[in-house]
């Protein structure tokens, strides 16, 4: 007999040989006919094999994460099976689940597929599904692999088969289709029941340019044709939404291929939005002691190889940029934190100078794959609202949770109100990743993990996540569709200020090692304000807004006290402008309202005469008629409020 554990620490025994799906039949027959894969002693696998003993068992369902992701995994290979079927020949290189949905690369050699092809590779995935294919999954040995996929002639295979070794190789087979896979597996394909194949794109093969470009068709499925037309609908507002439509559409941002790729160029109104959000948390870092400090673009390359930068980033970065003097080399600045280092080491520090505290707007460069751009969620030359903290060990999680509350009070200024924190450890199977002492890790380890649990901070722990020099706590927010980001970041480090040799006199006047605590509440600005985009479609916060009022005169007869009253806002540093266009007032407050400005000051002979302006507010109407001055106080008490309120 074994025991298995059930999620509310039940336990109960069965015999030996059964089955995750074994155990979820002997709760119900209900839970077992939902049951998608299990997760046994924390390892997600499939459903239908053989539990190893006594174990911790999850049945996992479409309410589970890891659910979605074995049905999508699944379906990755449903469609490969009705492309086999529909392009004999064709070959197949890898299909995985992705956050929404999954994808996979092919080259189908001579034939042409376009999206109108979709469709036809959408219905024989239909018909496959309803005949409850079951996924059997086989242990191969690394020759008989070989010789399969020689037989079939696929060269992506057969280089996958390559780098591994015998005992690791599994088959799994539905229907009249095998594949190299890890799995796990749903049990059959009865619960893939809407399926919408979304798009085609080109894909180097494993990401390498210097490789065949193959065609990778995305697809998602769900188990009621319901959630599918909820998510195609969520598609629809994500293109209205789009950072790059709207970008455009409210002269943000721009690119140009001149220039270069993933390179952004912000326009007027994008570098004033930029600077208004700069200044925000500037003014909230001060608060707290920070200090500002400015670096140059690029370093001699000897400071990225004392940081280890160099080693585990060089190959994939900018190379390094040669001068007239044979013997150096610069780099662009792929990270701040070796700068600040050296700014901490400029003078002898004391424990009174701790913490030390140092921000700075410092832009970086990191070569991304063309491939990999987009937008300004990925560039290659971004804006990191950096800033390094120097303090004594036991100064460490105070340091930390200060940290916490100004990413909260970021996130909570500008209505970001779902996220989830993450603690992103090493991979224990994977030491090479990393630099550093054990001990030192350990420490960083559980520094952030107790800051996050006194902070009240509900958190996941993701192994394997660890930037290369320490552990950290990354801020997954949700937008206003739901999408998951990544923006704020914190890390504890214990091993760039030993490679710096940076130290402090301590109170016993012995040398010691400070601790580095990493922090970007933002992340980058690139990306913050592309995702802020999409949160709120355009529509900022009045503080941010680009444009805070529209001043609309009905007819050009009073342009000019329309100009007189922008004067006046302006100087209150209030942004609007005047449309004098020769366009009826309905238009004019139309197009305002698309532009999503929050106030509009409708300008008619009566307002010329008594010197008032006639306001109405976005989404919210006529709010009557009133002086400049008392408009004025509307909107600045109104930011004040929004800024107030959450400080």
């Amino acid at each position: 007999m074994i025991k298995v554990t059930l999620p509310d620490g039940s336990a109960r025994e069965y015999e030996n040989g059964v089955s995750a799906m074994d155990v979820a039949l002997s709760i119900s027959e209900g839970l077992a006919r939902n049951v998608l894969a299990a997760k046994v002693n924390n390892e997600v696998v499939d459903a239908t094999r053989t539990l190893p003993g006594d174990c911790t068992l999850s049945l996992l369902t479409w309410n589970d994460a890891e659910g979605k992701s074995t049905m999508w995994h699944s379906s990755a290979h449903l469609m490969a099976e009705a492309i086999e079927f529909l392009y004999p020949g064709v070959k197949l290189a890898i299909g995985p689940p992705i956050a929404q949905g999954f994808y996979y690369d092919i080259d189908f050699l001579d034939y042409t597929i376009v999206e109108k092809d979709l469709e036809k590779i959408e219905q024989k995935m239909r018909e496959l599904a309803k005949e409850k294919l079951t996924f059997e999954r086989k242990e191969v040995s690394k020759a008989d692999a070989l010789a399969y996929f020689t037989e079939k002639q696929d060269p992506y295979k057969l280089e996958l088969i390559e780098n591994l070794e015998d005992g690791q190789i599994t088959f799994y087979t539905q229907g009249n289709f095998t594949d190299l896979c890890r799995g796990p597996h749903i049990p059959n394909t009865s619960p893939i029941k809407a399926i919408k194949l979304l798009s085609i794109a080109g894909a180097y093969w494993r990401g390498d340019e210097k490789n065949k470009q193959l065609t990778r068709i995305y697809g998602i499925t769900f188990p009621k044709a319901a959630d599918l037309t909820e998510h195609l609908e969520k598609l629809e507002e994500a293109k209205r939404r789009d950072h790059r439509k709207l970008g455009k559409e409210l002269e943000l941002f721009t690119f140009s291929q001149r220039v270069g790729q993933g390179l952004p160029l912000w326009l007027p109104k994008g570098a004033a939005l930029r600077e208004r959000l700069e200044n925000f948390l500037k003014k909230a870092q001060k608060r707290s002691g920070y200090e500002q400090v400015i670096t140059p673009h690029i370093g001699s390359k000897e400071l990225y190889v004392t940081s280890g930068h160099y080693e585990k980033y060089g190959a994939d970065s900018f190379q390094p940029i040669k001068t007239p003097d044979a013997n150096e080399e610069f780099l662009l600045k792929p990270m701040n934190c070796p700068h600040h280092c050296e700014i901490f080491k400029s003078k002898p520090r004391s424990y009174k100078d701790l913490p030390a505290r140092f921000a700075e707007f410092g832009t970086v460069y990191r070569y991304e794959q063309s491939g990999e751009l987009h937008g300004l969620t990925r560039v290659r030359g971004f804006t990191q609202d950096d800033a390094h903290i120097f303090c004594m060990q036991e100064q460490v999680k105070d340091e930390f949770k200060k940290v916490i509350d100004l990413v909260l009070y970021i996130f909570k200024t500008l209505h970001f109100d779902n996220f989830k924190a993450q603690i992103s450890l090493r991979d224990p199977n994977n030491p090479s990743k990393y630099i550093g002492s054990d001990e030192n890790w350990e420490k960083a380890e559980s520094a952030i993990i107790e800051a996050a649990a006194e902070k009240g901070l509900p958190t996941i722990v993701e192994y394997g996540e660890a930037a290369f020099y320490g552990p950290k706590l990354d801020f997954m927010v949700q937008d206003a569709l739901g999408r998951e980001w990544q923006l704020g970041t914190i890390q504890v480090d214990y091993n760039l200020p030993e490679r710096f040799e940076l130290e402090y006199t301590g109170s016993d006047n012995q040398k010691h090692r400070p601790v580095m605590i990493h922090r970007a509440p933002f992340g980058s600005m690139e990306r913050f304000v592309a995702v802020l985009l999409e949160h709120c479609a355009g529509d900022f916060p009045l503080w941010l807004a680009t444009e805070q009022v529209a001043i609309l005169p009905i007819s050009d007869k009073f342009n000019e006290y329309a100009e007189k009253v922008s004067e006046l806002l302006n100087n209150s540093d209030i942004r609007g402008f005047v449309d004098d266009r020769n366009e009826k007032i309905g238009k004019k407050i139309r197009d305002a309202e698309l532009k999503k400005i929050p106030f509009m000051l409708i300008i008619g002979e009566k307002e010329a005469e008594t010197e008032l302006v006639s306001v109405r507010q976005r989404l919210q109407g006529d709010l009557g008629s009133m002086s400049a001055d008392a408009f004025t106080k509307i909107v600045e008490e109104a930011i004040q409020n929004e800024l107030a309120t959450n400080a």
